[in-house]
């Protein structure tokens, strides 16, 4: 009874807390097809994690040795994102195998991989900037908690539809 009340916060949280959204919708996008889709599940990891961000900042300024740190930081960044998504309830579904393959898979894959970080860290700032101005909304009373959480649910499928429809300029 304890632990399906804890459940039940934990999934309330969503609703009031962007970085609780967030890891909701990296499992869901997981459940429904990051397992078939590694190469989006890697890139939506890495996009929406702040340390990718700030270590691909740190490699537009480096020098002669930048090819072979960009798969070095591409694998930290992978990491780091994994240990953020893996503190909820993905860290389930994805056993230490699972994360292991996933970092062999970007090695072999980082191309392919990096086109996509730039796309999914647009939708995940598109989607801090919604999910912000629907918190504003409830909070001076112009949507109550039952609007709230509908417009948070439509949001999140929203997000997840976005996730795997072609880009515009494609």
């Amino acid at each position: 009874m304890a632990a399906d009340t804890a459940e039940l916060e934990k999934n309330q949280q969503i609703y009031t807390d962007f970085d609780e959204f967030l890891k909701s919708a990296i499992t869901e996008y997981y459940k429904i097809g990051g397992k078939s889709k590694r190469g989006n599940f890697i890139a939506l990891i890495i996009a929406s994690g702040e340390a990718a961000s700030l270590a691909m900042d740190s490699l537009k300024s480096g020098s002669g040795v930048r090819k072979l740190a960009v798969g070095a930081v591409g694998v930290v960044a992978l990491r780091i994102g994994l240990r953020y998504a893996l503190s909820g309830p993905l860290g389930i579904l994805l056993a230490g195998a699972t994360a292991a393959s996933l970092i062999a898979y970007f090695v072999k894959n980082r191309g392919e991989i990096a086109g996509k970080i730039t796309r999914y860290r647009t939708l995940v700032a598109t989607l801090k900037e919604s999910y912000a101005k629907l918190q504003s909304d409830h909070r001076d009373g112009r949507l109550d908690d039952q609007q709230r959480d509908l417009m948070v649910d439509g949001l999140m499928k929203r997000f997840l539809s976005d996730l795997d429809a072609e880009p515009a300029d494609a």
